[in-house]
């Protein structure tokens, strides 16, 4: 069954970029991404961080460079990653620079950080060299000095100024392969930011909330904020800020996504929190199935209702569904229509075997 985006979802039209063989804006996906919380100077234990959030379905990965170490470690990184590899710098150019050499396929830096015009031109003249773009990351609690003392407190105004300061720059070099974000972890001041930001320009942009907190504060903190924004049209690549394993940031943005039917990867599950009607065990059946399709990446829906107040009527819209009834006596549902009971079975094993077979069959 078909995911379609809300109607009123009109995505805002920006420049397209290409990362390596990742497309940004335009017409391109929203893309997932996140940030390894690895030592980058450690190779082996980077690359397999690396691995398991590819895994998990990530399009980019960020690894910060603060020191000579890390780019150094960059070269082989980058080799072994599937997907293309972001590099985040801060203050010193010529980390940008060695990163650009070492293949990133983005530099995450603020322009008017990093030194005088010449030490920007320089790293300009690297990304244009080694196919490299940029990322301006404006954030409320990095704010410039001047800004602060201009607007008293980090707001939205300021980051909105701040990003327009540093798209300059890249401007005046003659440089447009970049998009740009302005996060704060207070949800209004990053959405009205976003907001300003995306009626100025139209550069693809970056969205997220910075530190979220952990898994379940931050991901609701994230779900409102990128939601409401995706919600308006505006973003064209989602990064969720957790205090977790990295892994977990892209499910929950493909979950953020999938919920506005904006992009949808593996298993979306619709299930009743359970009551005194359910006829099976529904949080228990819920929580086994996630866990054994969670590796299935074909977009696919599955709906467990533990009666049929409003099982039938949730199984009609999922590919799969199941609707408890009495007797240990179950009804199935393939592809939103009736097809056969099940009684006295092991419900798990039915509801991954229909998911299998579909699957096989869609394939």
């Amino acid at each position: 069954m078909s995911v379609r985006p809300y109607k009123d979802i009109i995505r805002r039209k920006t420049r397209q970029i290409r990362l390596k063989n990742v497309f940004v804006g335009g017409n391109s996906p929203i893309t997932v991404q996140t940030m390894t919380n690895t030592l980058t100077s450690d190779v082996l234990c980077t690359s397999k961080q690396i691995d398991e959030i590819t895994e998990s379905g990530a399009d980019l990965v960020r690894v910060s460079c603060p020191d000579e170490s890390s780019t150094n470690a960059l070269k082989e990184i980058v080799k072994n990653s599937a997907i293309p590899v972001i590099a985040d710098i801060h203050f010193h150019y010529k980390r940008a620079i060695e990163s650009a050499k070492a293949g990133a396929a983005c530099l995450r830096i603020n322009p008017g950080n990093i030194g005088d015009r010449n030490k920007v031109k320089d790293v300009v003249k690297a990304a244009k060299d080694y196919d490299c773009a940029m990322r301006i990351g404006v954030n409320a609690g990095s704010l410039e000095k001047k800004l602060l003392e201009k607007y008293g407190e980090p707001s939205p105004d300021a980051m909105f100024e701040s990003a327009l300061n540093h798209i300059k720059i890249l401007q005046d070099n003659d440089f447009h392969e970049f998009k740009i974000s302005v996060k704060a972890s207070d949800i209004f001041m990053a959405v009205k930011a976003y907001k300003l930001l995306s009626k100025n320009i139209d550069y693809p942009l970056h969205v997220g909330i910075t530190e979220a907190g952990g898994i379940r504060s931050g991901t609701v903190k994230s779900s409102l904020g990128i939601g409401s924004l995706l919600w308006s049209g505006i973003g064209d690549t989602i990064r969720v800020s957790l205090s977790t394993h990295p892994a977990e940031e892209v499910k929950v943005g493909y979950e953020i996504l999938k919920a506005l039917g904006l992009r949808r990867r593996g298993v979306t599950v619709v299930s009743c929190p359970s009551c005194a009607r359910q006829q099976f065990d529904v949080i228990e059946t819920v929580r086994q199935v996630e866990e054994r399709l969670q590796h299935i990446t074909t977009p696919i829906t599955v709906s467990i209702i533990g009666c049929v107040v409003n099982g039938p009527g949730e199984a009609k819209e999922t590919d799969i569904g199941i609707t408890g009834g009495g007797k240990g006596t179950h009804q199935i549902y393939i592809s939103g229509v009736t097809d056969h009971i099940i009684k006295n079975s092991n419900i798990v094993d039915h509801i991954v075997f229909q998911v299998e077979k579909k699957i096989s069959e869609i394939l």
